[in-house]
Order: structure tokens, then C-alpha cells, then sequence
């Protein structure tokens, strides 16, 4: 029984005419093969997985092969053959970030001199050739400005900016882009029927987004995905294979923090991290989700060819519309800083969620990146129209002939004197009271605000009794604004009843809100509003 194949080998191109998205190389190269005016040394060079090992192997076959078929190899003669098997020992694939020493490079120069045995000419293809010493490169020039006449080198590299200019200088150089979502989904069709896979048309454009532009890699998540799904191989089974959250969740993810809503967001957040989502996957797919909406948002219709897919076309626009400018630049940053921080990073959990209650609340940073997106928020509601100032209460019709019937009110000289509201006594609690109460609350409240309901002296929330309230003293506006929620106040309400047998009534108290007139509060309004008229002028 053969050995099983991964399918990016077994369907590796065999002729120019296989290779995908590369037509403006390929044609070039069979034009010199037909013509025969081939360069003595070439330079292919691109991201990973476009088909320039490839290429250099049909370029090695086709200038030695015995009935060439315009420019193409016919893959059956002798020459054919013995490459692909890889018995010829004139054409050598050298991998230089493992022979990347100026030893290596004299022997290869060494035994380049000798006339070929088996075929025509003698190919050299020298993979990652960035990996090279200086030393090797030095070593390496003078053969490739002036080889034999049956010497021929193909160098390969993912990074162009490494190889040096005498090298560069001395060769035809081919940039290889990267391959289209139309190619791949194409050639991952035609892959999956040679195979007798069952692939869905949507997962097939799934698995050609995440290829990033690589076909070697669509291939390898085609393979992964085939072998772990019985039956149709569907779009939500590659997001399940994968471990993604997939274009529906990341969407209904991106809505919640579009609608600055916390809660939500967190706990869809937490659900898709329970189902063993990874979190890297899914902040990268809010940040392509977001690169995508900002390109919609400043490039409108002509954006569209730039989208990258996370979700279909209607959908960013759609949700284009409900977030400025500045607050899509500062998710991105967030989503990116986060990502950064992730290898260095003890609880990658706590990191995601930080930033996902930082994007759906920009008020709980002063920086100016938070504040230049709420007020650019701001100015696009007033533009737009949304924005809308409450109008006060007008008395009903009712209301109008109660008050025509009611007498004129007494004046301050025939008015009784009113006797001042008594103010509430405080009371020293029982024993043990807070540390009970705060027991009985974090069994019922869930996080963040589980957290704040604490006994010490240094706890974020301390007691206040009266006579008839219980006021929760607050030290800052963060757990403030967290635990004064109606359903928090009811459960600390019924619980403090309970402990000490009469009805209570729950206060939040703000300790470090500043009264108006404060000087830090007129400084912020003031930078505020300047920021605000910076904005105004640049757009003008």
C-alpha cells in the first residue's frame, strides 16, 4: 500500500500552463524556452506559497527536455522523467538556509564546471537564497556573472531586501504576486472533484480567504478539513476544523461593539472561547472586519474589490454606517497592540476581553485616541441626522384643565412654615454585616462586577448605613457606573433586607465625581472641544 500524499505535492504544477495566477511569468518564461533566448541566471522572488519552487522546477525541466510543446515540458522523456524523480544529479535543489556557508558555495562553484551527464544543461535551484552568508554570496558572484555556457541558476527567495545588489544585478528577476480568492477557490474546486471531495462552494471561498493569497496553504487546509469532515464539506465545518469563529460570529461580535453594548459583546465573547475558538484567530478576524469597514467607510463603493471577505459586501456597508472613522482607527489599534502582546502574554483570555470592553466603551479612556473617536462618532450622528435632542415634557390636555381648576397657590406671606425634610442618621452596622452581605451578592452577580463586592479597607466598594439606605461608596467612576445596574441594586437590596429584617434601600455613591467648575474637568472640556475644532478645520 503507497504512502498517503498531502495533496499540495500531489497536485504540484507540471507545466507553465498548471501554474495559477501567474500568467505574465509563465508566459515569459515559455516565450525564452520556445525562442531560446534564456538568461544565464534568474531571480524568482514572492510570498510563500506562489509557485516559484514550482516554476524553477518546470523552467529546469523544460530547457532540458527532449520534445518541448510551446515552452512547456512534455513530462514524458527520459530528461521529464529522471527530474521529477529526482535521480538527475544535474539539476540540484539546494536549500540555503541549511547550506548557507561559503564552504557550501565553493563546492557548488567547484563542481558547476563539469559539462553535464544525463542532460543538456546543468540547473542549479538554490531555495530561501536570502539565507546565505555574506561571505557565501561574495563566493557565489562571480559564477553567476559569468557561468559555463551549460550552467544555469535559479534563485529563490520570500525576502528581496536581503539579497544584495551585485547579486540582484547579475539575474532576470520575476516578482510572483499573490494568487487571488477566485484562483485558489477555482483550484481547490477542481482538487476536491480529482479527489472525490464534496466542497461546498462556501467553503471553498472560506478556505481560499485564509490561504491569504497562498496556494500551497489552501491546499494544506483543504487536506486538514477533508480528513476530519465525513459527508459535504461545508463552510461551518472548515470553521469548526479550524477552530475560527467564522464570518456570522464575528459579524454579530463587531454589531454588539458597534452598539456599545458590553454585556453582550462579553458574552458572546465568552461563549466563543467555551466552544475552543482561538482567540488570536478571532481578534484577526475583527481586525481584518475592521480594516474592511474603514476601507468602506472612506473608499465607499469603489472599497469593494479591496474587501478581504470576512463578511459579505451588504453587511459592511451596513455596519460602515453605524461607526465613525475614528472609532474603526482605534479598534484597529487596540485589536493589533492586543494581538502583539499575545506571545508574551500569561492569560490570553483576560487580554480579549480587556479589549473587547475597551472597543464597546471608548468613554473609560481618556487618551486621545478614545476621545477623537467619540467625537468624531458624535459629529457623524449630527451629520447624518441621527443625533436628536430630547424635547422636554409638555403637559398632557388632561393635565392642562386639572391644573385651570386647581386654586392660585398661596403666597410665601399666608404660607404655613414647612418643616425641613430630617436628614437620614447613620447607624453602625451589625457585625459581620458587609463581609455576609458581600458573600450572600458574589453568589448571584456575575463579573466584572463580581469582583468589586469585597471586605477590607482597602476594597473598591465600602459601607454607608442609615437608617433607611444602604449607600455603596464607590472609588472611582469605573465601579460606579459597573455595579449601578437595576438588577445588581435588587440583588444587594434583597439581600441586605434579609440580614437585617426591614426593607432597604440601595444609593451608588460616586467618590471621586468633581463638581462642576472643577479646574481638570474645564481643562478636558477645553481640550474636548479644541480637539473637536481641529477636526472640523482638517476637513474643511
Amino acid at each position: 500500500m503507497s504512502a498517503y500524499q498531502a495533496l499540495y505535492r500531489k497536485y504540484r504544477p507540471q507545466t507553465f500552463d498548471d501554474v495559477s495566477g501567474q500568467t505574465a511569468v509563465t508566459q515569459t518564461l515559455k516565450t525564452q524556452v520556445t525562442t531560446g533566448k534564456l538568461s544565464h541566471a534568474y531571480l524568482f522572488t514572492g510570498s510563500r506559497g506562489t509557485g516559484k519552487t514550482s516554476c524553477a522546477k518546470i523552467l529546469a525541466k523544460a530547457v532540458n527536455c527532449l520534445a518541448p510543446t510551446d515552452g512547456n515540458p512534455c513530462n514524458r522523456c527520459a530528461a521529464c522523467q529522471a527530474i521529477d524523480s529526482g535521480s538527475c544529479m544535474d539539476v540540484l535543489e539546494i536549500d540555503a538556509a541549511s547550506n548557507n556557508g561559503v564552504d557550501n558555495v565553493r563546492d557548488l562553484r567547484d563542481d558547476a564546471i563539469y559539462s553535464p551527464a544525463q542532460v543538456k544543461m546543468r540547473v542549479y535551484i538554490i531555495d530561501e537564497v536570502h539565507m546565505l552568508s555574506i561571505s557565501a554570496f561574495n563566493a557565489l558572484l562571480k559564477i553567476v556573472e559569468e557561468p559555463p555556457e551549460h550552467l544555469l541558476f535559479i534563485l529563490a527567495t520570500t525576502e528581496l531586501h536581503k539579497v544584495p545588489a551585485t547579486i540582484l544585478s547579475r539575474c532576470q528577476r520575476f516578482s510572483f504576486r499573490r494568487i487571488s480568492q477566485e484562483d485558489i477557490a477555482a483550484r481547490l474546486q477542481y482538487v476536491a472533484y480529482q479527489e472525490n471531495i464534496d466542497l461546498d462552494a462556501g467553503a471553498a471561498r472560506v478556505l481560499a480567504r485564509l490561504a491569504d493569497g497562498a496556494m500551497r496553504d489552501g491546499l494544506s487546509l483543504l487536506d486538514q478539513c477533508a480528513s476530519a469532515t465525513v459527508g459535504e464539506l461545508t463552510a461551518e465545518r472548515v470553521y469548526d476544523c479550524l477552530g475560527i469563529a467564522g464570518e456570522r460570529k464575528c459579524g454579530e461580535l463587531m454589531g454588539y461593539i458597534a452598539a456599545h453594548d458590553s454585556r453582550s459583546a462579553l458574552d458572546l465573547f465568552n461563549k466563543l472561547y467555551a466552544q475552543g475558538k482561538d482567540l488570536g484567530a478571532m481578534l484577526d478576524e475583527l481586525a481584518c472586519l475592521s480594516r474592511d469597514l474603514l476601507v468602506m467607510k472612506t473608499a465607499g463603493g469603489a472599497g469593494i474589490a479591496m474587501l478581504s471577505g470576512v463578511a459579505s459586501d451588504q453587511e459592511t456597508l451596513t455596519m460602515a454606517k453605524a461607526l465613525s472613522t475614528g472609532e474603526l482607527i482605534r479598534m484597529m489599534g487596540l485589536l493589533q497592540s492586543t494581538l502583539s502582546g499575545f506571545t508574551r502574554s500569561s492569560s490570553r483570555r483576560m487580554d480579549g476581553e480587556l479589549c473587547i470592553l475597551q472597543m464597546c466603551q471608548p468613554e473609560l479612556s481618556l487618551d486621545p485616541e478614545a476621545i477623537n473617536a467619540r467625537l468624531t462618532r458624535l459629529e457623524d450622528q449630527i451629520k447624518t441626522g441621527a443625533f436628536v435632542q430630547a424635547p422636554s415634557p409638555s403637559p398632557t390636555a388632561a393635565q392642562a384643565e386639572d391644573a385651570e381648576e386647581l386654586p392660585p397657590p398661596p403666597s410665601d406671606e399666608d404660607a404655613p412654615p414647612v418643616a425641613a425634610a430630617p436628614t437620614p442618621r447613620p447607624m453602625e452596622p451589625p457585625a459581620g454585616f458587609w463581609a455576609e452581605l458581600c458573600g450572600a451578592v458574589r453568589k448571584e452577580v456575575k463579573p466584572p462586577a463580581f469582583g468589586f463586592f469585597s471586605s477590607g479597607p482597602s476594597a473598591p466598594v465600602q459601607p454607608s448605613l442609615t437608617e433607611g439606605d444602604l449607600r455603596l461608596m464607590c472609588g472611582n467612576t469605573f465601579v460606579a457606573e459597573t455595579i449601578d445596574k437595576p438588577d445588581i441594586l435588587e440583588v444587594v437590596s434583597r439581600k441586605a433586607a434579609a440580614i437585617l429584617g426591614r426593607p432597604v434601600r440601595v444609593k451608588v455613591i460616586d467618590r471621586s465625581a468633581r463638581p462642576a467648575g472643577d479646574p481638570r474637568m474645564e481643562q478636558l472640556m477645553h481640550f474636548g472641544r479644541a480637539h473637536s475644532d481641529i477636526i472640523k478645520i482638517k476637513n474643511s
